[in-house]
């Protein structure tokens, strides 16, 4: 298992050198889209709107609500920044789930940036609002022992919200990198195993998942469900260990493929695979099924060419990962950047107060 920081794909020499990574494509990815959405669905509004721009001006209005219930109606003019952070740590953990890019939210620059943005925001508002003196000032109030302690909450304020993200985003990934490591190590296990024991063995097993999944039929719902998971992953034991005993059989050796080209190969094969599971689900007609299942047989087979054989299948990490990676990626990558814009919004409007309130600031910075 090898857990690592984003992948440098090329520098550039100056500055002594700029590192192009993982999270800057993510970022770069996620820019774009956002102006693309922003063009595209800002273009060509119409006083009887369609069903599109029904759905926008509706996400526009609970943004601005939001803001406005966060931070006061003198406030909303930061609902466009607000909506910029949401959207781009949105997009940022969900483009993750791609499998080519990775989490921006993942890496603590990411973070670390909207952090550092927003309390230089909060500092320039402070002072405008009372002046550098007033501001600085306030550091020693309300006694000037507290100095110290006062200065650190500052400074402490961006480290947390950086890392508050951050580390739910990033530990959620580890989290599932472990997991994943696990069961690919079971697996690897029990399919030796069962191709070490011979085509009896492997036959049986075949048999035995064929059986719970058209065969058996339990009662209760509950025991069905879990007749048909263990018949499931029976029949992938038993099929993957038939190959395994044929291709040791035929000698067949698998080609060792740059890492590059496995990517995208894999993804070719994920998309033969969903396609056929497609023509399977919605198609009519002995034509569909059977081209729906060459689909399925090619994608698999393609993918397990890319892993180096049958032996080196993960079947047991098919289901849990990617539930956990969904869990960390879509409710936690949300609420996440929900807690982190809402702290935003928190802080900001404490710099910002109501013009009443400006108002008496203003007159006690004339009188001192």
């Amino acid at each position: 298992m090898n857990i690592t920081g984003p992948k440098i794909y090329f520098t550039i020499p100056i500055f002594g050198g700029i590192n192009i990574t993982q999270t800057m494509l993510t970022s770069c990815v996620v820019t774009l889209i956002l102006c693309i959405a922003a063009i595209v669905l800002g273009k060509g509004l119409k006083k009887r709107p369609g069903g599109t721009q029904v759905m926008v001006e509706k996400g526009v209005g609970m943004l601005y609500s939001l803001v406005e219930e966060a931070m006061g109606k003198h406030n909303s003019s930061w609902a466009p920044y607000i909506g910029a952070v949401f959207l781009s740590s949105v997009l940022g953990s969900l483009l993750g789930m791609t499998g080519i890019l990775r989490s921006s939210t993942a890496d603590i620059s990411t973070t670390a940036t909207w952090a550092v943005l927003t309390t230089f925001i909060i500092w320039f508002q402070n002072i405008k609002n009372v002046g550098v003196k007033a501001w600085l000032k306030g550091f020693t109030e309300p006694i000037k022992i507290m100095t110290p302690m006062n200065i650190i909450s500052e400074f402490a304020q961006p480290v947390s919200l950086a890392f508050r993200h951050f580390g739910n985003i990033a530990g959620g990934s580890v989290i599932t990198t472990m997991i994943y490591w696990a069961l690919s190590g079971a697996s690897a296990t029990l399919l030796r195993l069962a191709s070490g024991s011979g085509i009896a063995v492997t036959v049986i097993l075949i048999a035995a998942g064929a059986l719970l999944l058209f065969v058996v039929k339990p009662k209760g719902e509950k025991v069905r469900l879990a007749s048909k998971a263990v018949g499931v992953m029976t029949g992938i034991l038993g099929l993957l260990s038939f190959a395994g005993v044929l291709s040791g059989m035929l000698s067949i050796e698998y080609p060792a493929l740059s890492e590059k080209l496995c990517v995208l190969l894999y993804f070719a094969g994920l998309v033969l695979i969903l396609a056929g599971v497609f023509l399977l689900l919605s198609g009519k007609g002995m034509g569909r099924r059977i081209a729906g299942g060459l689909l399925i047989l090619a994608g698999l087979s393609g993918i397990i060419v890319i892993l180096g054989g049958p032996m080196e299948v993960p079947f047991l990490a098919f289901g849990i990962p990617a539930i956990l990676s969904l869990y960390f990626d879509v409710f936690s990558g949300v609420m996440q950047a929900f807690v982190f814009s809402l702290l935003s919004m928190i802080y900001i409007s404490n710099a910002c107060p109501p013009p009443e309130e400006r108002i008496v600031r203003g007159k006690k910075k004339k009188e001192k």
